[in-house]
């Protein structure tokens, strides 16, 4: 496999070249990824784009028809029996016994991973701290919210303390509160040394916990920056205002050219003019005190950052779409 930049040591996870074919269906077509150690890093596309496949191909779940994948400097298709004791896996949905306290579920874990009761009680008692569900260690789990059940099912995926774990939509389903949880988790498990790949279709999550993005679409990488790098592509900050007459479009067309790096976008519909600017300020102000002097009346006015939808607009043609939970999202990809 070739030297990444020439400092191959830095990456944990590295796939060249993945392929995966399901009947006529190029599920990974010459997939490439790099990951960071001791980074999130956030793997994104739509529906079908071949996430989940990449995920099971590095996590040896699934044979690859070509190419290569290494993780912790182990092939993961010679070395799957080495692989797996570095990795952990936590899906879409929490794998735990609702029955069971959330004590006993981390023990029988423990003990499913051959540790043996004693280092078992330890290793859960350390968990059940790590991820602060020390108060609730007693309980059933169906008594949990959603966020307590998702922290305990990345509690149990951190059995093995792993030098990977591959993280699947984890808050497919979550309440703000309970995504705000989990998201802190993450975090933490990355504070103490853990790498983190992160598929999700929630871009407010990529953008908040990872480093740096891939994006992937029809089973190839058509994209990897950093969040903000992502942005960038699709150009800096725009000035957007929404004019309350849809009469004065032309006179806000005309302003807000005078302040734009290129012409500026009408959507007519919305009575909304938009477009790129340098300096942010001074446009804003500029247009702001141009269209009151002009006695144009303004429903709104202000700066926008490009977003991560804006990006997935730009290099795949449609916006993202995001799971519905039910799990019929991505087949065989």
């Amino acid at each position: 496999m070739n030297d990444i930049d020439g400092h191959a040591g830095r990456y944990v996870v590295r796939a060249e070249g993945l392929r995966k074919v399901y009947g006529e269906k190029n599920a990974l077509d010459g997939f490439d990824m790099a990951v960071r150690r001791g980074t999130v890093h956030g793997l994104l596309g739509p529906n079908g784009a071949g996430k989940t496949t990449a995920v099971r191909a590095l996590a040896t779940l699934l044979s690859l028809d070509g190419g290569r994948a290494e993780i912790a400097g182990l092939d993961v298709t010679r070395d799957a029996r080495r692989v797996r004791r570095r990795i952990g896996l936590a899906g879409q949905y929490a794998a735990v016994d609702e029955v069971l306290s959330g004590r006993q579920n981390l023990e029988m874990f423990g003990r499913l991973f051959h540790l043996g009761a004693r280092r078992a009680r330890l290793r859960a008692g350390e968990l059940l701290e790590q991820f602060d569900l020390v108060e609730a260690a007693g309980k059933g789990v169906g008594s949990y919210s959603g966020g307590m059940r998702r922290r305990l099912d990345l509690a149990a995926s951190m059995i093995l303390a792993p030098e990977v774990l591959f993280l699947d939509e984890p808050t497919t389903g979550l309440d703000p509160r309970g995504r705000g949880e989990v998201w802190g988790a993450v975090r933490d498990l990355v504070a103490r040394g853990t790498t983190v790949l992160l598929t999700t279709q929630y871009l407010e999550e990529a953008d908040r916990l990872a480093s740096r993005i891939t994006v992937i679409d029809r089973g190839r990488a058509i994209a990897d920056d950093t969040p903000d790098g992502l942005k960038n592509r699709v150009g800096g900050d725009r000035i957007e205002v929404v004019a309350e007459q849809a009469a004065d479009l032309p006179v806000v067309l005309k302003v807000v050219a005078e302040v734009a790096e290129v012409p500026p976008e009408c959507e007519e519909l919305e009575r909304k003019v938009h477009a790129q600017v340098a300096d942010r300020v001074a446009a804003l102000t500029e247009v702001a005190r141009t269209l009151q002097d002009q006695g144009i009346a303004v429903e709104d006015i202000g700066l926008r950052r490009p977003s991560l939808d804006d990006v997935f607009m730009r290099l795949t043609g449609h916006r993202t779409e995001i799971s519905d939970g039910s799990g019929n999202g991505e087949v065989a990809a």
